[in-house]
């Protein structure tokens, strides 16, 4: 594969700069186009690297792009999920090159989607034309790459049931996270679950001079502030009630597996710019950024934010919100928990109303499995060191619809870095990391057979 690599560099590049110029935002109404042009980009792709067939299909939303190789009836069948939507590229001004226009320096592709995921699912179509081409392909391939994972896959579950059948498969093949470092490669072994929610404190009709009103009626931005630092206790624990009832709590010995991994908390928090860790007490940061449940506010607006001064009480104040959730919390009844608390808690003179945005469950994977055993292996050949088990901390929410309509397992042989920034301006993926996952791809399916 290094060979083949090195032969076909340039054009590697060309074609996965033709996808990473298209600015596939899902959440943004404006791009439907756009992500029209990436899914015909991608059917295009997959038929040039040997597909037998490859389709754009209509959902209820964006455009799911499906394609297969067929082998034989009797191989195993491998199929890749992916997606090839992104995350908006705001703030622009905190790019230090265009976004949709990709660029290499000091050993990255640097763009919108390099890693997250259109650089990732790239590599598993040059290693399966890699292997088709060398006449090494014993499996049969699926490719299903979605245009809504970003918005949580709201039409996927209900195409995927539609076509449970021809998306039969032995094991579903995912590169959309990272590993603990360079140097010390890991196989995520389960995913995080998620419920977003907002919350809006609506107070006077129209904003007020806080001078002839301050002190005299509640302030919807002080309420919501209020609300919000209730909602997390001094030890780090979420203070709803029965969020933590259906916690699965890991054993003595499943949390001494996952601790191998190496962790340097001090070069951890340096290398995101902070001064130290925090979090829920009687757990390291791995296993608060993994194995435990959280609540964040990911945004919050409210009263005058312009340059300058406006001496106001606000009529409005808005939240959001986002609860990372673990086995065996379900993502619907945690927002309801999270609903009911904050109606008990808000005060009568304030109106405030709390939506469920999204929501996803987590789910976990064997380690004992011939799929993650062929991961380990392959990966350890190309990195000269077994990887680790892992848990990842994000959430891929359709993975756990797919496992339980599919009744196959996901394996997440995720290439990304947290040095990334995936998500954050100047996103990128480490060329060296960029090649060893095409070569990690290539032996996986070399070692891989269904028992």
């Amino acid at each position: 594969m290094k060979q083949y690599i090195s032969e076909n560099q340039s054009r590697f590049f060309d074609e996965l700069f033709s996808l990473l110029r298209i600015p596939s935002v899902s959440s943004d109404p404006s791009r439907r186009d756009d992500m029209t042009a990436c899914a015909g980009r991608l059917r295009t792709l997959l038929l040039r690297a040997g597909a037998d067939t490859a389709e754009v299909c209509p959902t209820k939303g964006h455009p799911v792009v499906f394609a297969s190789k067929r082998i034989s009836d009797s191989a195993p069948t491998v199929l890749v999920y992916g997606h090839y939507d992104v995350q908006p590229a705001e703030p622009l001004h905190e790019w230090k090159s265009d976004p949709f226009e990709p660029e290499i320096r000091d050993g990255a592709i640097y763009a919108r989607g390099a890693n997250d995921d259109k650089g990732q699912i790239f590599m598993h179509i040059k290693a399966f034309e890699y292997l088709l081409s060398k006449g090494k392909l014993r499996h049969n391939v699926k490719f299903l790459f979605e245009g809504e994972e970003e918005i949580s896959s709201p039409s996927l579950p209900e195409w995927i049931e539609a076509n449970k059948e021809r998306l039969k498969c032995d094991v579903i093949l995912v590169s959309d996270t990272t590993m603990i470092s360079a140097k010390v490669p890991s196989i995520n072994c389960g995913m995080r679950g998620l419920a977003y929610m907002e919350i809006v404190v609506k107070g006077p009709s129209a904003d007020l001079h806080s001078g002839h009103y301050g002190g005299a009626v509640a302030n919807p931005a002080n309420v919501l502030c209020g609300i919000i630092a209730s909602l997390v206790d001094a030890d780090g624990r979420v203070t709803v009630p029965g969020f933590y009832d259906d916690v699965v709590e890991l054993s003595a010995s499943e949390r001494a597996m996952l601790s191998k991994a190496p962790f340097d908390e001090a070069e951890f928090a340096e290398e995101i710019g902070m001064k130290g860790v925090r979090g829920e007490k009687g757990y390291t940061c791995q296993e608060r950024r993994s194995i435990r449940p959280c609540l964040d506010v990911n945004g919050i607006v409210g009263g005058f934010t312009a340059e300058g001064s406006k001496t106001i009480i606000p009529s409005q104040a808005s939240a959001k919100v986002s609860m990372r959730l673990v086995p065996d919390q379900r993502c619907d009844k945690i927002a309801a928990l999270f609903k009911e608390h904050i109606k008990n808690i808000s005060p009568k003179d304030v109106t405030v109303d709390v939506t469920e945005h999204h929501g996803c469950n987590g789910f976990l994977i064997p380690v004992s499995s011939d799929a993650y055993k062929a991961a380990a292996r392959a990966m350890g050949e190309v990195y000269g060191i077994e990887p680790v088990p892992s848990r990842g901390g994000g959430s891929i929410g359709i993975l756990a619809d797919m496992q339980t309509i599919l009744g196959a397992d996901p394996l997440l042989m995720g290439f990304g870095l947290e040095r990334d920034f995936i998500h954050s301006p100047n996103e990128s993926f480490l060329l060296d990391q960029f090649f060893k996952g095409m070569e990690s791809i290539a032996l996986f399916y070399e070692y891989y057979d269904r028992q």
